[in-house]
């Protein structure tokens, strides 16, 4: 009831800003999609339900004492009548590709269909043409025009049929159950690790059914940003919205590695842009503090309970460790009042986990007392080749948050850093086993 509570102010703002040729589409679990289609009955009203779609999320499951829960459901509805509609195709099966067996000189295959009309309701247009008397499907003007595009076939029995050529064939018109897009934990190249990711396909032929280039797709609920990056590269305008700043980070991040420059292209709105703004984030929403603060070092946010001292995680290949996965660690403290426990801390932290430094982010300047103390553990020496120094990188470096509004922020990383939210490979790299859970 909290979730319907919640899902109905935004169903009727959502429909609110809808044009009149616009839809919105809904997904959701089998165990609310009942729930949600009274909702939105009542709100976008049963003449504009146009489809519940079952999308088979992932493969078979091994459910104890049911069957196997593999699908979703996706709502579909309309504001108005006058909505924007493109069908959409699925490639045909083997079996019907065998139908076209015949090939013209120039290499199209074809299959011949039926030009009569004869047994069918409604009739046909009765005249002879070319020898071939019948009660045919199209008008003579028509069969004419087949005839001069080499469309029609001319039995051996004087009898007349339709060329269907394979290449002008879009396949089957697409049905209300998708079982043909691949999970998300099969495609390697798209995953980010976030708990109810899409995949790209999934939005790309909603979207693709529903508006045309140029215009703009709202997702009020974006995640990591699939509806609004599959937007984008089918050139739509295009809204994305979350609360959540790993959200955010996530899809900063990945709009900018496809190439699209930050402050050109999309502007980010929400983020702190000053200390003030920051500071407050940090009395106000202190885990949304945290993962802001962290992804200003393009590192990984920490999103589990119970940390233990780890907000984030620069993941990188140490060559000095030939080649394995190494760590540097990152605790962040909002609060007012610091002071060099909270260093000994980090140490302690860093230590327990075998990383290769630790960085400490506060709110406040770092105190002498906590600058001594940070600079007696010393350095991380990072190596290209053996025995060649080329990075010294302190083990604790301590950062304010006026720091991290400056360009470049003063930290020193080492290179070869993995891109965030990407997940290393344990079973190559057993010496990193306390990743990131995203």
């Amino acid at each position: 009831m909290a979730y319907l509570s919640m899902m109905a102010p935004r169903l009727l703002e959502l429909k609110r800003v809808l044009k009149p040729t616009g839809s919105i589409y809904l997904h959701c679990d089998p165990t609310a999609s009942h729930y949600l289609k009274l909702l939105l009955d009542a709100v976008f009203e049963t003449q504009n339900y146009r489809n519940e779609i079952t999308w088979k999320r992932t493969s078979a499951h091994n459910d104890p004492k049911r069957f196997g829960a593999n699908v979703d459901i996706i709502l579909f509805y309309s504001k108005t009548d006058k909505y924007t509609w493109i069908p959409q195709f699925i490639a045909h099966g083997d079996d019907y590709l065998t139908r076209f067996k015949h090939k013209d000189a120039d290499g199209r295959f074809w299959t011949d269909d039926n030009l009569s009309a004869k047994g069918l309701s409604g009739g046909g247009y009765e005249y002879e043409y070319k020898g071939a008397k019948s009660i045919w499907r199209v008008p003579l003007e028509t069969m004419k025009r087949l005839d001069s595009e080499d469309k029609l076939h001319y039995t051996n029995k004087g009898g007349i049929r339709l060329k269907r050529y394979l290449d002008e064939n879009k396949g089957t018109t697409l049905q209300c159950l998708w079982d043909d897009i691949p999970p998300i934990n099969s495609q390697a190249k798209e995953r980010l690790g976030y708990p109810t990711q899409k995949p790209e396909a999934l939005l790309e032929r909603i979207i693709k059914a529903s508006s045309l280039e140029g215009q703009t797709v709202l997702d009020p609920f974006c995640g990591c940003g699939t509806a609004v990056a599959v937007s984008e590269r089918l050139n739509r305008q295009w809204i994305g919205i979350d609360i959540s700043y790993l959200s955010i980070d996530i899809i900063k991040k990945r709009m900018e590695k496809n190439h699209i420059v930050h402050g050109k292209d999309f502007k980010v709105k929400g983020v702190p842009q000053d200390v003030h703004s920051a500071t407050k984030l940090a009395e106000q929403e202190p885990f949304q503090f945290e993962v802001w603060a962290v992804s200003q070092l393009n590192a990984t946010p920490t999103v589990k309970s119970g940390d233990k001292g780890v907000d984030g995680v620069i993941n990188f290949i140490d060559h000095t460790r030939n080649d394995k996965l190494n760590k540097g660690i990152i605790s962040v403290k909002g609060g007012h009042s610091i002071n060099p426990a909270m260093v000994r801390e980090l140490i302690g932290t860093v230590q327990s986990h075998s990383a290769a430094f630790g960085i400490l982010i506060t709110t406040e300047k770092p105190t002498k007392g906590m600058i001594e103390v940070a600079a007696s553990e010393g350095n991380y020496n990072y190596s290209y080749m053996e025995g060649v120094t080329q990075i010294v990188i302190p083990k604790i470096q301590l950062i304010s948050v006026e720091d991290l509004f400056c360009d470049p922020i003063k930290v020193k990383l080492p290179p070869n850093v993995i891109e965030p939210y990407k997940k290393p490979d344990i079973k190559k790299n057993p010496i990193f086993q306390d990743e990131i859970e995203m």
